[in-house]
């Protein structure tokens, strides 16, 4: 796919992760993007593993960016949802057909051991995650994400949402270290300046 003719697109690279070529999923995703005003800036890394997080997540409608943005693309990447949900057999069908795992929340430890797992298997595996957590305003992230790239040994693409611009960025990749809580700070502090449509991260 080209970008100069998509310029609200960014290159995929090689060793990135993509779904099975769709022409009607990548349409649609191009339309929503363009009829949204939304494009996507940035870079993608070239690694086939990784942890990919998303924030800020205030609204519903990150979703449907955020899945747009996946379909126009083509990549294929795995975001967890509420196993609660896959309970509703068509939402549920719907769901692992854009790629969404069913979780547990109340296993935590479990899910971190399963990730680990599933992004060394023997495809090319990206797992994404909203770090918040919630919709609402938190003082505290969620520490999955981290816990799943350390036991991966694998970088974490930070990924974000900037409503006043419209505009889904990449930014550099993050190298989880010893310090839980001094990546925390640093992975949080540069998301300060971005703005999700109702609120931003700080």
């Amino acid at each position: 796919m080209s970008t100069s003719k998509y310029p609200f697109l960014i290159p995929v690279p090689p060793r990135a992760p993509r779904v099975k070529p769709s022409r009607l999923a990548r349409w649609i995703g191009r339309t929503i993007l363009r009829l949204g005003g939304w494009r996507l800036i940035g870079e993608l890394p070239d690694e086939p593993r990784l942890v990919l997080i998303g924030a800020p997540h205030s609204s519903n409608w990150d979703g449907v960016w955020g899945f747009a943005a996946k379909a126009a693309l083509g990549l294929d990447i795995r975001v967890l949802g509420k196993d609660s949900l896959f309970r509703v057999p068509v939402l549920g069908w719907a769901l692992r057909g854009l790629g969404v795992i069913p979780v547990d929340r109340s296993r935590a430890s479990r899910v971190i051991e399963q990730a680990a797992a599933a992004i060394h298997g023997p495809e090319p595996f990206w797992y994404g995650l909203a770090p918040e957590g919630t919709r609402k305003r938190v003082e505290r992230w969620k520490t999955g994400f981290w816990k799943i790239a350390k036991a991966a040994d694998v970088p974490i693409l930070r990924m974000y949402f900037h409503y006043p611009d419209k505009v889904i960025g990449f930014g550099p990749m993050f190298h989880p270290g010893d310090d839980l809580d001094a990546d925390m700070a640093q992975i949080r502090e540069w998301y300060a300046p971005w703005m999700g449509k109702n609120r931003g991260t700080v």
